[in-house]
């Protein structure tokens, strides 16, 4: 697990409730648990407040660092595709994008991640789709200087469901169902405080749940098949979140008051 992810992670499962901030002494001690060291914590703290997504702020209890409104955007969308909130409903049109990319090889890159983690996928060359307009492909497109020309089409023959790997992601829901009890089960166990072993295996689900995000575009119900394992994989998530959440808001309670 990399530090910079982490972060994110606890900035948006965590502290977005909390004020969306937090000492920096408090958020080594909320990562500590799950092996990420305070050089650590520090050195992506500051990369992240360059990079936009962190700011200092000064508190009661020292130093520390809030999510900008940016961060705040993409913490806020992440969350509601985590936790499957506020499922849109589809009326059987996609969403066009005709992107007119960057030059540099790297803005590009990090351009076609950024649209593939809102739920785009690429068509055809810089033509992305989606099922729903992302409210995020604005901010998206700002961060990489690109623009893009969107349009709306009725119907497609046949569907451009292809444009994702859903056989590859198929296939990693049916690992996830078969390893998530286990994950839980290991981090329950590599610690004796109940709440901090609570908060480290919610975290370790959490974080491995997210990575859908980058794949699973969040396709309409009437798009997959009946058997689809992403349903039952969600469900296995959500009972288990739930479950361990009372301990991991204890746990993160004692380090933002120590």
């Amino acid at each position: 697990m990399q530090a910079r992810s982490a972060l994110f992670d606890v900035y948006g499962d965590h502290l977005r409730a909390r004020g969306s901030e937090a000492p920096v002494a408090a958020v080594v001690r909320l990562l500590n648990p799950v092996g990420i060291a305070a050089p650590a914590v520090r050195t992506a703290i500051s990369r992240m407040v360059t990079q936009g997504w962190l700011e200092p702020v000064q508190l009661s209890s020292g130093r520390g660092y809030r999510t900008t409104e940016q961060a705040n955007r993409r913490l806020d969308e992440a969350g509601d595709r985590v936790y499957r909130r506020h499922l849109p409903t589809w009326d059987g049109r996609w969403h066009l994008a005709f992107v007119d990319a960057p030059a540099a090889r790297a803005t590009r890159n990090r351009l076609r991640a950024d649209l593939t983690f809102v739920g785009y996928a690429e068509l055809a060359d810089n033509v992305w789709v989606s099922p729903f307009a992302r409210a995020e492909l604005g901010p998206v497109l700002e961060r990489a200087g690109a623009t893009a020309r969107t349009a709306w089409a009725d119907g497609f023959d046949p569907e451009p469901t292809g444009a994702w790997d859903l056989s590859s992601l198929r296939a990693a829901y049916e690992g996830w169902l078969a390893s998530a009890d286990g994950l839980v089960m290991r981090h329950l166990e590599a610690h004796d405080d109940e709440d901090e072993a609570a908060f480290a295996a919610r975290f370790h689900l959490v974080h491995e749940w997210r990575k859908f995000l980058f794949d699973d575009p969040g396709l309409p119900e009437a798009l997959l098949p009946g058997d689809w394992p992403g349903r039952d994989a969600a469900a296995l998530f959500a009972s288990a979140a739930t479950r361990l959440k009372p301990g991991t808001d204890r746990f993160v309670a004692r380090c933002l008051s120590a």
